[in-house]
């Protein structure tokens, strides 16, 4: 059988840290033990029955069994406009400066593809998410670290990046709340981005996956509340997380019409659409009671309440997340995040995500998805407990 070489670019693509990760979990069941799995970030709460009707009802209409619009139905555009206008008071052009997306993965990745050339600079967050990092690989892009550190509540600091790179950037990706810190940013630093994305004729890309997602009463910001984000950015919004949608891949992106018009460029090129159904239960749940949304927000903060105080129990010094649905851990001294999380999975049967996964600046912690009932929560610390860490 002839063995066809895969292109550079494939060959460049970052490895997939956490494809080990699974493969080590999947070791330590299949010799038969236990494991709680908190290393993943797959939300384990069904879809609202409301959504899941509106697919099965609108799926029966033989006109949705067609090729969609290329650029998606105007009805789930607009459904993206007033959900803005409603939950952060921010106008939207439906037609102009809302793109629909196959999950908000995919535009983040296509994004770098539809603004760089190859040499030029992209800003990602350290610790980040790894997806940035194929976008910008795809595009033949180079990449500038922006640290996140606990601080500056895991914000990034400008002043202490690079000039000359500066010169060459023309992509910042931020994401708030953020991925993996659970840290969330203030209106305040959003406006600093701006007068930052001003000046250095950079185009910001909001990561808004957790958007909902937020504690103590506390409601996110989106970055586009801010005045002149719309003018230097846009935001990119996913279903998966508020409302159980991760399997149906959809979300969108919303703001500056020239981003949203090379998004819709590349997706001329690539796709025709989502399937009409998925668009329509979409835009039922951007539209219909938000019932479900507060509910779930209420079970995320009462398992990290529970899970957090239950660590400080057991003598580990952690902070609660702001927001997101994970938790950011200091890993006790003498240890690697990728050491002490071989540890927990061996010794204790618990897997959590090493820092180091998403960037050097994650080393020293460990990430934990709050993605499993409080007993199992509880359980993991009772088992780390017996380990004599803290």
């Amino acid at each position: 059988m002839k063995n066809f070489q895969q292109s550079d670019i494939l060959k460049n693509l970052p490895k997939q840290f956490f494809a080990s990760l699974v493969g080590k979990v999947n070791r330590v069941v299949a010799d038969g033990h236990d494991v709680i799995n908190l290393g993943q970030g797959n939300p384990d709460q069904p879809t609202p029955s409301h959504i899941v009707k509106a697919l099965q009802n609108s799926a029966e209409n033989p006109s949705y069994h067609k090729y969609p619009p290329f650029r998606g139905q105007p009805f789930l555009k607009e459904a993206a406009a007033k959900f803005y206008e409603r939950e952060y008071g921010v106008t939207l052009n439906p037609e102009t400066e809302v793109a629909i997306l196959f999950g908000g993965k995919a535009g983040l990745v296509e994004i770098p593809q539809c603004l760089l050339n190859p040499g030029d600079v992209a800003l990602v967050p350290d610790p980040g998410y790894p997806d940035y990092w194929s976008g910008v690989e795809l595009a033949r892009g180079v990449m500038e670290y922006m640290p996140l550190k606990e601080d500056n509540a895991f914000l990034p600091d400008y002043s202490e990046l690079n000039p000359e790179q500066l010169e060459k950037a023309k992509v910042m990706f931020l994401n708030y709340p953020n991925n993996p810190t659970g840290a969330t940013a203030t209106k305040e630093f959003f406006e600093e981005t701006v007068e930052f994305a001003n000046k250095h004729d950079i185009c910001v890309v909001h990561d808004f996956a957790y958007g909902a997602i937020g504690f103590d009463g506390k409601k996110p910001v989106s970055f586009l509340q801010v005045e002149g984000a719309k003018e230097i950015g846009i935001e990119i919004y996913t279903l998966s997380k508020t409302y159980n949608m991760a399997g149906w891949r959809i979300g969108f992106a919303v703001g500056n019409p020239s981003v949203i018009e090379a998004i819709n460029l590349l997706q001329d090129h690539l796709y025709v659409s989502l399937f009409s159904p998925v668009q329509e239960a979409a835009a039922a749940a951007l539209l219909e009671s938000q019932d479900c949304v507060d509910e779930l927000v209420a079970l995320y903060e009462s398992r990290r309440n529970t899970f957090i105080q239950s660590l400080q129990e057991i003598g580990w010094d952690v902070k609660a997340p702001t927001g997101s649905f994970f938790a950011w851990l200091p890993v006790p001294k003498g240890y690697t995040s990728a050491t002490f999380a071989d540890l927990l999975l061996e010794k204790a049967h618990v897997a959590v995500a090493p820092g180091i996964g998403f960037g050097s600046y994650g080393d020293g912690y460990v990430r934990v998805g709050l993605l499993t009932d409080e007993a199992r929560l509880v359980e993991a610390a009772n088992r780390i407990k017996k380990l004599n860490l803290f």
